[in-house]
C-alpha cells in the first residue's frame, strides 16, 4: 500500500510561484513548503516579496525570492535562470498572479457600454497573458527536465469564469479564458512530452483579499451589501480563507494526482452547485 507521504508529498521538489508576495500566493507557498517542496516566491516589487521570504524561512522553508514581472518575458527568464542556478530544476509552477483592476469593474453608475477598452485590456494581459508566459518559460524547463518525474502548472481561475457575476465583467471573461488555456495546455502537453506535464486549475470562490475588501467588507469589517449577497448565496456561509486553497493545490502538485489533467477544481464553498434557492 502506497503512504501518504508518497502520494501527497513534494520532498525534493521545486515549487515556483508567481504572485507570490500576494495574499493568495503566500499561502500557497507555505502550503507547498509543508509538503515538501523548496519555493521560489515570484513578484512584481521587493519589499513585501522579502518579507514573505523570511515569513517562510522562519517555518523553517528553503525558499527563493526573484523580483520579475511576470507580463515581461526577459524578465521571466531571468527568473528561470535564477531559480535553476540556485536549485537545478524546477517541477511546479503555481501562476497566483493575476486579480482585478479598478478600471475594469462597473459600479452602480456604470454600465458595460462604459467600460474602458483600455481598461478590459489591463485585466486580460494581467490575468491570461500573465499566465501564458510564465507557462511557457518554466513550463518548458519542467517539461525538458532529464528525470523522469511528474511536472505539474496549477492556474488560477475563478467562480466568475463559470457566472455571470455583476460589475466584474473584465475579470470573468480573462479567468474564462484562462480556462480554456488550462485545458488547451493539459491536452498539448500531455501528448508532446508524455505525460511529463500535467496542467489544471483552482477556481476558488469568494475570498477577502486586498484588491476586493472594500467590495466585501466595510471599515468596520462587517459585511457590505454585496459581501451580504455573496455569503447568502454561499451555502457553507461565510467567505473563504486562503489556506482552505491550500490542500488542493498540493494534491493537484502531488505524485497522487498523476492521472488528473486538464480540470478546474471548485473551491467555493458550494458557491456554484446552489441555486440561491
Amino acid at each position: 500500500m502506497t503512504d501518504l507521504d508518497t502520494l501527497f508529498g513534494l520532498e525534493g521538489r521545486v515549487a515556483v510561484v508567481t504572485g507570490g508576495s500576494g495574499v493568495l500566493g503566500s499561502a500557497l507557498a507555505r502550503a507547498l513548503s509543508g509538503a515538501g517542496a523548496k519555493v521560489v516566491l515570484i513578484a512584481r516589487g521587493s519589499e513585501l516579496l522579502d518579507q514573505r521570504i523570511r515569513e517562510l524561512e522562519e517555518g523553517g522553508a528553503e525558499a527563493l525570492a526573484v523580483t520579475a514581472d511576470v507580463l515581461d518575458r526577459v524578465q521571466i527568464e531571468v527568473a528561470r535562470d535564477a531559480v535553476l542556478e540556485r536549485f537545478g530544476r524546477i517541477d511546479v509552477l503555481v501562476n497566483a498572479a493575476g486579480g482585478n483592476i479598478p478600471e475594469a469593474t462597473l459600479d452602480e453608475t456604470t454600465s458595460f457600454f462604459d467600460l474602458q477598452e483600455s481598461a478590459f485590456e489591463r485585466v486580460f494581459a494581467l490575468n491570461v497573458v500573465g499566465t501564458l508566459l510564465p507557462s511557457q518559460v518554466f513550463g518548458q524547463a519542467i517539461a525538458e527536465r532529464e528525470e523522469q518525474l511528474d511536472g505539474c502548472i496549477v492556474n488560477i481561475s475563478s467562480m466568475a469564469a463559470h457566472r455571470a457575476i455583476s460589475r466584474v465583467v473584465g475579470y470573468s471573461a480573462a479567468k474564462a479564458a484562462v480556462e480554456n488555456l488550462t485545458r488547451w495546455l493539459a491536452v498539448d502537453a500531455a501528448r508532446v512530452y508524455n505525460g511529463r506535464l500535467r496542467v489544471n486549475a483552482i477556481a476558488p470562490g469568494f475570498f477577502v483579499g486586498e484588491q476586493n475588501r472594500a467590495l466585501l467588507l466595510d471599515e468596520l469589517g462587517e459585511l457590505t451589501p454585496r459581501g451580504r449577497a455573496i455569503v447568502e448565496h454561499t451555502p457553507v456561509g461565510r467567505f473563504g480563507a486562503p489556506d482552505e486553497l491550500a490542500s488542493t493545490v498540493v494534491w493537484l502538485c502531488a505524485p497522487g494526482s498523476g492521472f488528473v489533467n486538464g480540470v478546474v477544481v471548485p473551491v467555493d464553498g458550494g458557491f456554484n452547485a446552489s441555486s440561491g434557492v
